[in-house]
């Protein structure tokens, strides 16, 4: 067993987000004696979030637990460093070799308060600013909203349509928060996809971010991937 306080936590944003969206978690976690990192993605496809991830793994020394929250899920799967000692997903897709994240997000049916997405002309997608109170955190504060819409980053159509290569779940423990109210990523879907992780997996009711609206809970399922380790 390696001790909780030599584990570092890398941690990865979703479309529409930066890594201020797990601000609340990276308070708690350094609160506890953690090292945690948040990874920036930059959204424009998944091989160059892949490399982003490598560039923040390069950062850091000893063992790693590595976390992903919605998008981020399929780019944590390219986590293949012998020092990641296990995935955390928090209501995250989880796309198999050959997917593609679009697949497994519209597999089954969207909610009814879902957005409308779109890409612009050069092929970004953006978040209306309704999606956000009635999809992407509808738990939310006003502020947490606020923020939220002010700081969000597109995601690019590339990211989406890139199949995915060989998963590190299919050789690594993960763990899998399900999130039981989300509105964006259907629970069916997530169901499944833990399922076929054969992931330790935590159904709870919240939205599609708690990181936002639940950080006590994120964290919890957080630090038994690190005790694991």
């Amino acid at each position: 067993m390696t001790s909780v306080d030599k584990v570092t936590i890398i941690v990865a944003h979703g479309a529409w987000a930066d890594g201020s969206s797990w601000s609340e978690v990276i308070g708690r976690l350094t609160k506890k004696g953690l090292r945690a990192v948040a990874a920036p993605l930059p959204l424009s496809s998944l091989s160059d979030d892949a490399a982003a991830l490598r560039r923040t793994f390069a950062r850091t020394k000893g063992p790693v637990i590595v976390a992903g929250h919605a998008y981020a899920g399929a780019v944590i799967a390219t986590a293949n460093d012998e020092r990641v000692r296990g995935l955390v997903y928090i209501a995250a897709l989880a796309p198999a070799q050959g997917e593609t994240v679009a697949e497994v997000f519209y597999r089954d049916e969207t909610h009814p308060m879902a957005p409308q997405l779109t890409a612009d002309q050069e092929g970004w997608i953006w978040m209306p600013d309704e999606g956000f109170a009635n999809a992407f955190a509808h738990r939310a504060t006003a502020d947490q909203i606020a923020l939220a819409k002010a700081v969000q980053r597109p995601i690019s159509v590339k990211c989406i349509q890139e199949a995915a290569a060989e998963p590190a779940w299919t050789r690594k423990p993960s763990w899998f928060l399900i999130a039981e109210e989300d509105r964006m990523i259907n629970p069916q879907t997530q169901h499944f996809m833990a399922k076929r992780m054969r992931a330790q997996t935590q159904a709870l009711a919240v939205d599609h971010t708690p990181l936002l609206t639940a950080p006590e809970t994120v964290v919890e399922v957080i630090l038994k991937a690190a005790q694991a380790a």
